[in-house]
């Protein structure tokens, strides 16, 4: 799996947060990576938040709360900032103590939770920006290396026989149910992983965008760490 930001032609790499928001989309370049060396330490904010449930929301006041070392005292001045950044820039970021997603394995011949490959869909012009300060970071992989799942034969006939309505009218049901949003890789796929303490920003489907949606997947987390994600 590469770990290379720069050579990648799905892949703008950038040095500033102002350069990570204007940037256009276009082409396969559907990522943009405001990549950084963040100092501070985060595993020791992530051993004093509390996690409430399998997912739990960090607010500014909760990090705040915390007594921390000079160490725990920058990365959590370095999260501010970034939650202050996003929020001007007219986002609205939250960031997560996660143990884990829930998982949909009810159906067994697709999945459509988040450690599947998928896409963000918006019906507004809008982009989804994220960043791993502690755990496993996601994975992106270019559009070229997937196939969309549902349009996987022995996959759609499946499909098919969950659905009782018009032929006309399948292609809807997809979409209802987000089945068209995820996609599988291909044998020769190179998933590229986010990496810890880089900003990105990715693109989402919605009617005004110039450039594929990026694939991405939530990791597998390791067993007894949580991960603190920013997400919006």
């Amino acid at each position: 799996m590469s770990d290379t930001f720069s050579d990648n032609p799905q892949i703008e790499v950038v040095s500033s947060f102002s350069e990570l928001v204007n940037t256009s989309f276009q082409g396969v370049r559907n990522a943009v990576c405001w990549q950084r060396n963040l100092a501070g330490d985060f595993t020791e904010i992530v051993s004093k938040l509390r996690l409430k449930e399998n997912i739990t929301v960090v607010s500014s006041d909760d990090l705040l709360a915390l007594q921390l070392t000079e160490e725990g005292n920058v990365a959590r001045g370095i999260i501010l900032h970034d939650l202050k950044l996003l929020t001007d820039f007219g986002a609205s970021p939250v960031l997560n103590l996660l143990k884990n997603y829930e998982r949909d394995e009810e159906l067994g011949f697709i999945s459509t939770d988040v450690y599947s490959y998928h896409v963000d869909r918006s019906p507004v012009a809008t982009d989804t920006f994220l960043c791993t300060y502690h755990g496993t970071a996601s994975d992106i992989i270019a559009n070229d290396q997937v196939e969309q799942k549902i349009l996987i034969p022995e996959v759609r006939e499946q499909l098919k026989k969950l659905y009782d309505g018009t032929e006309d009218e399948f292609e809807d049901f997809l979409k209802e149910y987000f089945f068209d949003l995820h996609y599988q890789p291909k044998p020769d796929a190179e998933p590229v992983n986010l990496g810890i303490g880089h900003l990105w920003r990715i693109a989402v489907d919605h009617p005004e965008q110039s450039a594929l949606p990026c694939v991405h997947r939530a990791p597998v987390e390791n067993d007894g760490e949580y991960r603190l994600l920013l997400i919006c």
